[in-house]
């Protein structure tokens, strides 16, 4: 009996003990470590902390959860005095919610406070009323964050929002406008503003590039390890790393592909393995690339801009055989075309096919339809970008939020 009592005390101790419990949790799945919260205050709020988050994630992949899917309507962004308005029925933010949590948030009043869609980055979300207004809107604290307004006024832009990893629960972003020259101007350097969350401020500055180019205008880049990636003209991609330091752009050349060469839509990813991933579609097929970066180099910057033998195709899919291989949808549209990635996946795809969504996993060709809440027939499908909306499936508590206070 004393010497169960006394290992039972030890291991009460050894519990007791940050280090030691961490270690514990560490090895084990996510779906454990999930029930674990219900242990104690303070077990709630190791869990919940963004330095066992960022710890765990380390070791183990990191899931989310689809919301829905955000629609932004380009007819209305920055239009002209005598442009099409929108109609006062349509939502300036649409969600196609897939979920009851999605449900929430489209009923909450939120969204109507919010603007127009631009993007999100680890469940948060940026809006806002192009080119001068922007909002931050955390989906924990429930809090929106209007930025100050930017120094300078680009009629054109692009835009760039990066979410930094951080081991405590203070959450850093930034936010990137780059300006976009829509005339033909042989021209080797954009003008750009970055808001950081830790100066609270913008600050305006020159990137160049060893050649000419121009950013596409509308788009929004996608970030991976900090770095951004913008689509350019005449099939280009324009990569800046703002942690280097250094204020300049590579330009690398997208690949061209065979079955999707005379391509209508293309997106960029993040790959499971950490990469740049690219997709293109035609009408005949969707063929799917990874950016492989140079072993000598550990930035995602690419000394070299002739990189074309570096994209390796991953998967090809012809959307006939797609059918074919799911002969339960019968109805579909001949306007079938690649919409999005998972998040840190490269196993599956969003495909569109008129108004529906699919899910098609590579691996297993299995084509799944997605489900949503909304009016379909309301949307402009070819004048809109309908981004999937993802948020961590780590669990959060407000009691991280108080104790930080009284510290």
């Amino acid at each position: 009996m004393k010497s169960a009592r006394i290992a039972h005390n030890s291991i009460h101790a050894a519990l007791a003990i940050d280090d030691i419990l961490c270690e514990i949790l560490l090895r084990l799945p996510e779906n454990y470590v999930f029930r674990l919260i219900l242990v104690s205050k303070k077990w709630l709020h190791l869990i919940c902390s963004n330095s066992f988050r960022s710890s765990y994630h380390s070791q183990w992949r990191e899931k989310f959860h689809l919301l829905g899917f955000f629609v932004c309507n380009f007819l209305y962004l920055g239009r002209p005095r005598d442009g099409i308005r929108r109609p006062t029925w349509e939502p300036a933010l649409t969600l196609l919610s897939t979920c009851k949590e999605g449900d929430d948030l489209k009923f909450s009043g939120i969204l109507k406070r919010l603007g127009f869609f631009i993007d999100s980055s680890n469940g948060l979300l940026l809006c806002g009323r192009q080119p001068m207004t922007y909002y931050v809107w955390n989906p924990l604290t429930k809090q929106r964050y209007e930025l100050p307004q930017p120094q300078q006024f680009y009629r054109s832009l692009c835009m760039a929002f990066i979410v930094e990893d951080s081991h405590d629960d203070v959450i850093c972003y930034k936010v990137i406008r780059a300006k976009c020259v829509c005339k033909r101007v042989e021209v080797n350097t954009v003008s750009i503003e970055t808001f950081s969350s830790k100066t609270t401020a913008w600050k305006q500055s020159t990137l160049t590039c060893s050649s000419n180019f121009a950013l596409c205008p509308r788009s929004v880049a996608t970030v991976i390890k900090g770095v951004v990636h913008w689509f350019a003209v005449q099939k280009n991609l324009a990569i800046y790393d703002p942690y280097l330091g250094l204020r300049r752009i590579s330009l690398i050349k997208l690949p061209a592909g065979q079955l999707s060469y005379d391509y209508e839509e293309s997106v960029l990813g993040e790959s499971f393995d950490g990469l740049l991933q690219y997709g293109q579609s035609s009408r005949l097929g969707i063929e799917i690339w990874v950016l492989e970066k140079e072993q000598s180099s550990n930035s995602s910057i690419y000394k070299s801009t002739h990189l074309e033998n570096r994209w390796n195709l991953r998967y090809k899919l012809r959307f006939k055989e797609m059918w074919k291989q799911n002969p339960t949808f019968t109805g579909h549209s001949k306007e079938t075309q690649i919409l999005s990635f998972l998040h840190r996946n490269s196993e599956s795809v969003f495909i569109r096919s008129g108004s529906n969504i699919y899910l098609y996993d590579f691996e297993s060709r299995r084509l799944e339809v997605v489900r949503y809440q909304g009016r379909a027939s309301s949307i402009f499908w070819d004048s809109s970008r309908v981004v999937p909306y993802f948020r961590p499936s780590w669990p959060h508590s407000s009691l991280c939020h108080c104790i930080n206070r009284i510290t």
